[in-house]
């Protein structure tokens, strides 16, 4: 076989479609986030087939399919980033957390609990529980959890961030027949965060959203945090609190030395879900 003809049959072993969707797949993990159209051009085929590779390897569970592209599964994702694609990411830690933290709910108690995916796992996981009062923003949060579970279910009202199936506004339900706005004081904030670290604290990307989970926490008697290890040391746009304001951070791996240092000289208690 000549040169040139052992770089023709390479060139079209490489262009057969098993082998595009490989190259495809790396080069996704590689990169985290890509549109079908740079996928187009990189691998010089129409955006039709890549839509049909796309598909294909979500399927398979090798990357997550969004509109217009396709994210690694272990991208961090955008803030503007869909719940339903963020709710396919670090799925396993986000279960092991949502699990640990159900433990520190008591039958019978007031919670007061963010949107968030990692929140969506803790509610899956109360379904032993019963006679809770929940008040969330998550618009979500009512279709994961059992009715069975909860003796009163409230939404905050507010502005609808449609990407999180959240509303952001005032932590506070109205009244009855027209009365004020009433406040609320809960036995527990359960709050899963964007980012910790030592000096930023916990943050999130919107600043609505930061205010409001300080909100809540400001009327818990005890704080939780959630947050899986891919969020250990990141600062996003909004701080929400210092790292003391929490009382248990609750998270799938121990978090670095300075970071657990710092939660440990400020009272957090760590809790670590085992695998």
């Amino acid at each position: 076989m000549t040169s040139s003809t052992a770089t023709d049959a390479g060139s079209t072993a490489r262009r057969l479609p098993a082998g595009r969707k490989a190259e495809l797949a790396a080069y996704v993990a590689e990169v985290g986030e890509v549109t079908v159209a740079q996928l187009a051009d990189r691998f010089d085929v129409s955006a039709d087939t890549i839509r049909r590779d796309l598909d294909a390897l979500d399927a398979d569970g090798v990357l997550i399919r969004t509109h217009g592209g396709a994210v690694s599964t272990s991208a961090i994702p955008r803030p503007d980033t869909g719940l339903d694609v963020r709710m396919r990411l670090q799925t396993t830690a986000k279960e092991r957390i949502g699990a640990l933290a159900a433990t520190l709910v008591h039958d019978g108690s007031a919670i007061v609990v963010n949107a968030g995916t990692t929140t969506l796992a803790l509610a899956r996981h109360l379904a032993d529980h019963s006679d809770l009062t929940i008040a969330t923003n998550s618009l979500r949060l009512a279709t994961e959890i059992a009715p069975k579970v909860y003796r009163d279910l409230y939404v905050f009202g507010g502005a609808v961030r449609a990407s999180a199936q959240a509303t952001v506004g005032p932590v506070r339900l109205p009244a009855l027949a027209g009365g004020p706005e009433l406040d609320i004081r809960c036995d527990l904030a359960i709050i899963g965060v964007g980012a910790v670290a030592v000096d930023a604290g916990y943050s999130t990307s919107n600043l609505a959203e930061a205010q409001m989970m300080g909100d809540m926490m400001d009327r818990a008697a005890r704080v939780a945090v959630l947050a899986d290890s891919s969020k250990f040391g990141r600062r996003l746009f909004a701080q929400i609190a210092d790292l003391g304001r929490a009382d248990y951070l609750v998270t799938d791996v121990a978090p670095p030395h300075d970071l657990h240092d710092a939660l440990r000289a400020r009272d957090v208690e760590v809790l670590v879900a085992a695998d």
